[in-house]
């Protein structure tokens, strides 16, 4: 019996990525399908990681299903979970003629999955700390004209205009700059860490009125590299106080209120709705 072609399993796994997400835009799956994985990790075997358990294959197949695949397991760096990056998407809906900061691009995958989603006219500015993966990076997306990489930290810096900013490493607020970045309509979503290791993924709109903020999924993500802002936090803010979260603020032009949840050096949380 022959071995299924790669088409067919990233079809495949597409569709069950999709299903495992259960996202609503049809042009996330195909992405998924077109992209190939294995254009982006080392050279097998692969060390894939699913609950916790590593194992080593080289089999194409094993990289098709909703698992984590190292990158560099000392560091801790890994080509992310699948579903989790589909539902992101979903969540921040990058359309044709958008434009996109990718925070944390790692090796590309994602940023191509973005590169695709905002096809056509749209433009993808991806930012990667690490040396040696912001080269790699460049390098596996040589063929996607409509993106740039950079190599160095997205903090502290004025970025480019964005309808969207995705964020792929953990920090434990957003830099201002992103914030205001945005532009009208724009949305933001990065995993917010304030307690280390884990916290919830925070999916931020622009609004007329201020930045809206939803929590989302509990996630575990590596620290973002460069990131200027530490534990300045008053109190730290338990799981509770982190589920009330509805808006974001830059404390340079609204000083945090009653409805603080936790407060930054740069940025505050609050429960206040923003309506529009």
């Amino acid at each position: 019996m022959s071995e299924i072609g790669p088409d067919t399993l990233r079809r495949s796994y597409a569709h069950r990525i999709a299903k495992l997400a259960d996202i609503g835009d049809v042009r996330i799956e195909q992405a998924f399908a077109k992209v190939p994985r294995e254009d982006f990790l080392p050279p097998p075997p692969w060390t894939v990681i699913s609950l916790g358990d590593a194992s080593e294959t080289n089999r194409l197949a094993d990289i098709y299903e909703n698992v984590l695949v190292a990158i560099d397991r000392k560091r801790g760096i890994n080509n992310g979970e699948p579903a989790l990056h589909a539902a992101w998407l979903d969540a921040v809906s990058p359309q044709p003629g958008e434009s996109v900061v990718h925070v944390g691009a790692g090796t590309g995958y994602y940023t191509a999955m973005l590169a695709r989603l905002v096809e056509p006219g749209g433009h993808v500015e991806a930012f990667e700390y690490e040396p040696d993966l912001a080269a790699e990076a460049s390098r596996n997306l040589q063929s996607y004209s409509n993106v740039t990489v950079h190599a160095g930290s997205a903090f502290g810096r004025k970025l480019p205009e964005a309808d969207v900013i995705y964020v792929n490493a953990g920090v434990i607020a957003p830099d201002a700059e992103w914030l205001r970045a945005l532009k009208p309509n724009g949305r933001l979503i990065f995993p917010w860490q304030p307690h280390k290791g884990w916290g919830p993924a925070l999916l931020v709109k622009w609004r007329e009125k201020g930045f809206a903020a939803q929590v989302l999924m509990s996630v575990g993500f590596i620290s973002c590299s460069g990131m200027t802002e530490k534990s300045s936090v008053r109190h730290l803010p338990s799981e509770a106080d982190l589920a009330t979260v509805r808006s974001v603020w830059l404390r340079d032009e609204i000083a945090p209120d009653k409805n603080a949840v936790a407060t930054y050096k740069q940025v505050w949380f609050s429960s206040k709705v923003v309506d529009r």
